[in-house]
């Protein structure tokens, strides 16, 4: 017969073999969601590309930068559903860490190419946001060569 204790291990063990099970299926809800995003995405921006070779305003500078906005923003979609698979297959956890790293510079890049000093309400601002956005840039790219760095040299010593 088991004993009280031992029958409470076991109801926690189930109740979070439970938790597991519900936190895993929702990650991969997530996923399809950002899938459709995705997709609709690049509904969108095909449809946006189209109206502009249609309104002839495929040429103008500011047109083209949103496209190129647009895009990264998908890129992004794309980096935060890698995230999430690698969540529910258990990767590497270094795996995971240099896709939110990728997330990040993706991110500013994109905020960096839109970026408008007239967005805002003086010069000190925009240089204050501008410099923001660099060191931020800085320290992901930073990030990413050391992360880079760490996974060659493993690579090279479990090679070898």
């Amino acid at each position: 017969m088991a004993t009280d204790e031992e029958s409470s291990g076991t109801v926690i063990e189930q109740s979070v073999e439970l938790s597991e099970r519900v936190i895993r299926g929702i990650e991969i809800a997530a996923a399809f969601v950002l899938v459709v995003l995705f997709g609709i995405g690049v509904l969108d921006l095909s449809g946006q590309i189209v109206a502009a070779v249609l309104d002839g305003t495929i040429s103008d500078p500011l047109v083209v930068v949103g496209f190129i906005d647009t895009a990264l923003l998908l890129f992004i979609i794309v980096e935060v559903y890698q995230t999430v698979v690698a969540y529910v297959r258990s990767n590497d956890t270094r795996r995971i860490v240099r896709l939110v790293i990728l997330t990040g510079v993706i991110a500013l890049v994109r905020k960096a190419i839109v970026f408008r000093t007239g967005e805002y309400s003086s010069e000190q601002a925009a240089l204050t946001a501008a410099v923001a956005y660099t060191l931020l840039i800085a320290g992901l790219a930073l990030l990413l060569y050391v992360s880079q760095s760490t996974m060659t040299v493993q690579q090279t010593s479990t090679d070898g």
